[in-house]
């Protein structure tokens, strides 16, 4: 039955755009027009001067890639998912913004009235209820920057679009939504219901959606259920912005938003860095700290940051200038598990603000990169036979995948050990790995033992890799004919490798943690054979001169 949900997904899908692909649909979302915001919530995020610039020069900058600002510019069969998202969510707006003056307000005015005249109906690409969800928010929250100064005719137009594009997005939610999407979706519908008059059925429409999915998506410990950071800060900024504008209109923000907020800021906190940037599980980069702190700041987070999140299933063990984070879940059900990696068990080290061993990331606009990215080869951990943990299926999804990922924690006065095991392999080989990493000595001294065990006899050698990927500022050198390895920080600070039970060797990596320009970088790998039941490797990670 759960292989059929996909198909039926996609057959409402076609029913949806076939009712909307109609000049009749069209009709029904009206002409009549307001004339005015009844509120009208502060936008707090911030823009990036250099982007509006360049697109008061003529040119839209993602992620490094251009696109000229010309009269193809929205169509939607040159775009891919990613920029599609960009063009017609209009989160730039804020780049113009950021510039002061009124070269960024006009060009804003210029590029919201070309995308009138060209979407003054429903559209299968531009019109989709996620994108749809947040250019309506935008506009509302940024009308003050580039509408309220406006003449009587752009604001005619502006209004009428609005109002249609609301009334789509109350029939057209939830759909086939899910995940991030179907909240930004009702984040739009919100603050439409909240800022035009007369349409409070939407505002009501939408915090019993937004009630209802906090209920699925969001964990007890604050993390969202696709496990990702990179996601639940986007998530967060959902809520934020529902309480924000809820306030301006002076609207009772129901408990429930509250709690979420104030639970999914200490998970955001958990994630981060001393160098207040992301770990990168799970489709994350590191991140704009800046970005993060605003979002943050809104939210009011406070307090201790957390050992562990159980119901995410990370741990987090912080000694000295030292922190160690570590997957110990399996990837979420169907259809959260589109931006899950098969990576049970792996885990990543920083030492004050310089991260060590990272996973290798993941790519923002090319898919092929991002599949590639989240296999288990990109991690921390084991991968036997050169499978994943996990099997990543065509469509994205997860196909085989641990049943059990289980762990406990250990916390002394000076040292902290997780003892975690996963069965990933289990379907594959009958083998399962248990992980025992220990922090100790002030931070200075991480440890770990590898223990795998066949318990139906096994029927041929596993080859064994197990890999710790290096951030790209870590220069790294094999020493004692490749039995040990040298690591020396930006710091200046030195930290020897050793292992026991294979052979380490130095290869080449990459590392897309910041953006989409891939850097080299450099692994640490430790290859054996398994030929009998059992197989164990001991590795570890000390400071030189303390």
């Amino acid at each position: 039955m759960a292989a059929r949900v996909p198909a039926l997904r996609h057959l409402r899908q076609k029913a949806s755009h076939a009712a909307f692909n109609t000049a009749f649909y069209n009709w029904t979302l009206g002409s009549d027009t307001s004339h005015d915001l009844v509120v009208r919530p502060i936008d707090p995020w911030p823009g990036n001067p250099a982007l509006g610039r360049g697109l008061c020069s003529g040119a839209f900058i993602l992620e490094g890639q251009e696109r000229q600002i010309c009269r193809r510019l929205w169509e939607p069969t040159q775009l891919s998912p990613v920029w599609l998202n960009h063009l017609h969510g209009f989160e730039w707006l804020r780049d113009l913004r950021s510039l002061g003056g009124d070269q960024g307000r006009m060009q804003a005015r210029d590029l919201v009235a070309d995308w009138m005249n060209r979407f003054n109906g429903w559209d299968a690409s531009a019109w989709q209820p996620d994108i749809t969800g947040l250019r309506v928010a935008n506009w509302i929250m940024l009308y003050e920057f580039f509408c309220a100064s406006a003449d009587e005719e752009f604001q005619d137009r502006f209004f009428q679009s609005l109002l249609r594009q609301a009334r789509h997005l109350a029939r057209a939610l939830p759909g086939t939504l899910h995940g991030l999407p179907l909240l930004q979706g009702i984040r739009g519908l919100i603050l439409a219901g909240l800022a035009m008059p007369g349409h409070e059925n939407w505002l009501i429409q939408g915090l019993d959606l937004l009630e209802s999915e906090t209920g699925k998506q969001i964990l007890s410990d604050g993390g969202h259920i696709s496990r990702s950071p990179a996601v639940l800060l986007e998530v967060l900024r959902v809520y934020v912005d529902v309480r924000i504008a809820l306030r301006a209109g002076d609207y009772p923000v129901p408990e429930q938003i509250e709690h979420t907020i104030d639970r999914m800021a200490q998970a955001m906190r958990f994630f981060r860095h001393a160098d207040k940037k992301l770990t990168t599980f799970h489709g994350t980069q590191e991140l704009d700290s800046a970005y993060a702190d605003t979002i943050l700041s809104h939210a009011n987070a406070r307090g201790k940051i957390l050992r562990n999140l159980p119901h995410s299933d990370y741990e987090r063990v912080t000694l000295g200038r030292s922190v160690m984070t570590m997957d110990v879940g399996t990837p979420p059900a169907w259809p959260y598990d589109d931006v899950a990696h098969a990576s049970p068990l792996a885990f990543e080290f920083i030492y004050g603000k310089e991260r060590v061993f990272v996973s290798c990331g993941t790519h923002l606009l090319d898919e092929d990169w991002r599949q590639s990215l989240r296999g288990t080869a990109a991690h921390n951990t084991i991968t036997m036979d050169d499978r994943n943990s996990c099997e990543i299926k065509a469509d994205g999804h997860m196909g085989r995948r641990p049943r059990t990922v289980s762990s406990t924690r250990e916390e002394g006065l000076y040292a902290t050990l997780i003892d975690a095991v996963h069965d990933g392999y289990v379907p594959v080989n009958g083998v399962t790995h248990r992980r025992r990493l220990y922090l100790g000595n002030q931070g200075h001294d991480l440890r770990g033992e590898e223990n795998l065990t066949c318990t139906v006899g096994l029927t041929k050698p596993v080859a064994i890799t197990t890999r710790f990927h290096l951030h790209p500022k870590v220069q790294v050198s094999l020493i004692r004919e490749g039995e040990e390895a040298l690591l020396r920080l930006p710091g200046g600070s030195g930290w020897r490798f050793y292992i026991t039970g294979g052979a380490l060797s130095l290869e080449n990596s990459v590392y897309f943690g910041e953006g989409c320009t891939m850097r080299k970088t450099k692994q640490l790998v430790i290859s054996t054979l398994m030929e009998t039941d059992t197989l164990q490797l001991k590795w570890a990670l000390q400071r030189e001169g303390v």
